[in-house]
């Protein structure tokens, strides 16, 4: 009897066919929405970007603040609730850096915020709105994490000189 389940063609296992090919951290990763890439970006006063970092899409916000953060020097950081945590708030404070983040709900002492200065941060968002627009960078069609990083440079250069 010809079980369909089984292919006949003569061939080594799976096991001996060779090596899986286990290649750099493509920053590819599942989130609700699929498999997705965040960008993480520090933008300056005028909202062109200043750091570019990539990371899968499970990856937390938080762990690439402290690594875009040590490229720049600011005055002031802009940033929303998802950054209040106390290791990045003690890293500005030794470097003199004033933190425009707001407080998390959860936080027991509520620390004051500026938020005249705080209203500026739509700068960042409109960096994204402005980076999504091209539609390469919006669907990410790269496999390689390096390939799509330097289209987002790219991008960002073209946003620069507009």
């Amino acid at each position: 009897m010809h079980d369909a389940r089984r292919d006949r063609r003569p061939r080594p296992p799976a096991q001996h066919r060779g090596p899986q090919k286990r290649g750099a951290e493509q920053a590819i990763g599942s989130s609700r929405g699929g498999l997705t890439t965040k960008i993480h970006a520090v933008v300056d006063a005028l909202g062109n970007p200043v750091a570019i970092a990539l990371t899968a899409g499970q990856v937390s916000d938080f762990s690439q603040a402290l690594p875009l953060l040590a490229q720049v020097a600011p005055r002031a950081v802009i940033a929303d609730k998802a950054y209040d945590g106390d290791a990045v708030i003690t890293a500005l404070a030794e470097r003199g850096i004033v933190p425009v983040i707001p407080s998390k709900a959860n936080r027991r002492i509520a620390r004051d915020t500026d938020f005249a200065l705080y209203r500026e941060r739509n700068l960042v968002e409109r960096f994204f709105n402005k980076l999504k627009g091209f539609r390469a960078i919006a669907t990410r069609y790269d496999k390689l994490a390096s390939t799509f990083l330097a289209a987002v440079y790219l991008v960002s250069a073209v946003i620069w000189l507009n």
